[in-house]
């Protein structure tokens, strides 16, 4: 224990305490702070600090302009991303409810991180306590079906970062031939859903939707359950739907055509805005580990 610690009769602060607190003293109206208002309003001794302000800046949590420090780009992504995730998840959890009701199994609303998904809510009742997951867990993308919904409409790059990091077999049904995984994502895209048939769990069969406008998913709703494989064609529609009325529900049911006469001169339409990326959804989750 420090003397610091010691005096004061509690435990050292451990590094992401110090760092937690090195960030709360940008919480003021003034929009820049030097190394010594950071020690005096933070507490922390001026070597600690010094060296937790060079890492955050590196971390582009927060920048440094001569001897005065900001939040960076790295914070206002992080808050840009979570307050997209809780409206995504406001949107969802009525329909989600909706679902898992007129279905009897489990739903998820998960999204893509890296080659990864990550289950952002799971509703379900005690029948379904046989499918390992919960909220924040991940995934391998490519042998569940709200991966392969989301990896259909992705770039192609991505889907070759997922081929590339390896296919794994999780089960004797896991697909692991690359030529059959970019099949079976074709077919997806076609059908508007994706399947996993016990590819991530033995006796676990899900039916996914991705949630998606006219470009890449920013995410899915899945359907879940032990015995379920007998049901995915019959839950496919009601998945889609589930998708379909979240999204509109975040951004609108977008434009309708009319049918009118074309006049002489019109300026050319406004181009439509898209909906926020989500390529790197919940970076800080990277660190919470599957199971």
């Amino acid at each position: 224990m420090t003397t610091q610690a010691a005096a004061t009769g509690f435990p050292p602060l451990s590094l992401l305490e110090k760092a937690a607190k090195v960030l709360s003293t940008f919480q003021t109206a003034e929009p820049r702070l030097t190394l010594t208002q950071v020690v005096q309003r933070s507490g922390i001794p001026r070597s600690s600090a010094h060296r937790i302000l060079d890492q955050l800046v590196q971390l582009r949590w927060l920048e440094r302009e001569g001897h005065d420090y900001r939040l960076g780009m790295g914070m206002l992504e992080l808050g840009a991303l979570a307050s997209h995730h809780n409206r995504l998840r406001r949107a969802a959890l009525p329909h989600l409810h909706a679902l898992h009701e007129s279905t009897g199994h489990l739903v998820h609303l998960t999204v893509l991180d890296g080659t990864e998904v990550v289950y952002l809510e799971r509703i379900g009742g005690s029948d379904d306590g046989g499918v390992p997951s919960r909220v924040g867990g991940r995934q391998p993308a490519y042998c569940t079906a709200a991966g392969k919904a989301i990896l259909a409409f992705a770039d192609a790059a991505l889907v070759e970062q997922v081929i590339h990091g390896g296919l794994r077999a999780r089960t004797p049904r896991t697909i692991t031939r690359p030529e059959s995984l970019r099949r079976e994502l074709a077919t997806a895209r076609e059908r508007g859903t994706a399947f996993d048939r016990e590819e991530g769990f033995r006796g676990v069969s899900c039916v996914a939707a991705p949630l998606r406008g006219a470009g890449r998913a920013i995410a899915a709703i899945s359907v879940c359950g032990n015995g379920a494989h007998r049901e995915l064609e019959r839950i496919a529609p009601s998945v889609r739907g589930c998708a379909g009325a979240v999204w509109q529900d975040m951004f609108g049911p977008g434009r309708r055509t009319k049918n009118r006469t074309r006049p002489e001169r019109t300026a050319p339409p406004a181009p439509a805005v898209p909906p926020p990326a989500m390529d790197s959804m919940l970076m800080w989750l990277r660190f919470s580990e599957w199971m």
